[in-house]
């Protein structure tokens, strides 16, 4: 489903091998190829994980200074292989990325993911705090925090028929299949506003589950200017099925699609996030 998360999956256990056999940079291609086969046929997004690979491997001298500098009392050797390499792909994403393809906190959180399935128990912790400390540093985090904030609830809303699990999924303006979403009004709960919000957006009720995650991004107000919105994701059952759908200047469309057609959808990457979260929980 999230070919993106597979990618970078397969990049950090390429990555892994290099690392273990010396950093030989010349068989990193021939590594990453037969990975790629072993591990992932059929994957579309191949140009990712090469991409990837390809800007650790011409950054990385760059990108282990920074990891000295960001962990002095971890010698880059002591780093465990796979912390290591994880670091060095989320730092690649967070120094030399586009950001408009992969948001800052996108990048943090898929490395965060990647560490706690390929690293130690403490793994996640050590990553989050070297990657949050070149954050901070690089001014992210303080220039959001003096944008207003505006707080969303927004759903990943499935229905079940046999053993098949069905998606309500909108499509925005700009081509993006994503979740349904809303703002939060005065002393409204999150869950109550998100129920409400469903509702209203595509005319179906939904029983709330397990809270998913935070999705934070800056969006500009023509009255307001930059503004932080934070978006808290929950899981959420319905046994309806049509979708009604508002009418709003930045949506177009509603559909039910199951799991497997979400791989061909065209997602956000910070939505594919909460997708393989909620994909993951209900399996």
């Amino acid at each position: 489903m999230a070919n993106r998360h597979l990618s970078r999956s397969i990049a950090l256990q390429t990555l892994f091998e290099w690392d273990f056999n010396g950093c030989d940079d010349s068989k990193i291609k021939d590594i990453l190829k037969r990975n790629l086969r072993e591990f992932a046929p059929g994957l579309e997004e191949v140009s990712f994980s090469e991409k990837l690979i390809d800007g650790v491997i011409e950054n990385r001298r760059k990108i282990d200074r920074v990891i000295k500098k960001a962990a002095p009392e971890w010698p880059i050797n002591q780093i465990s292989i796979a912390d290591r390499n994880v670091l060095r792909l989320g730092l690649y994403e967070l120094l030399f990325g586009d950001k408009r393809e992969v948001p800052s906190k996108v990048a943090i959180n898929e490395s965060i993911e990647l560490v706690k399935t390929f690293g130690g128990d403490s793994s996640g912790r050590f990553v989050n705090g070297v990657l949050g400390t070149v954050y901070r540093e690089l001014g992210g985090s303080e220039q959001e925090e003096k944008m207003p904030k505006e707080k969303l609830g927004g759903a990943v809303v499935y229905r079940k028929e046999g053993k098949n699990f069905f998606f309500a999924m909108v499509h925005d303006v700009f081509g993006y299949w994503t979740l349904s979403k809303g703002h939060i009004e005065g002393g409204e709960g999150v869950e109550e506003g998100t129920v409400r919000e469903v509702k209203e957006e595509i005319g179906i009720d939904v029983e709330i589950g397990d809270e998913l995650g935070t999705n934070e991004y800056v969006a500009s107000d023509p009255e307001k200017g930059k503004i932080k919105k934070v978006v808290i994701y929950f899981l959420a059952l319905t046994k309806d099925t049509e979708l009604k759908l508002k009418k709003t200047g930045g949506l177009d469309g509603a559909e039910w699609f199951k799991m497997g057609d979400l791989a061909d959808l065209k997602i956000y990457d910070d939505i594919k996030f909460i997708l393989a979260k909620a994909i993951k929980k209900l399996k």
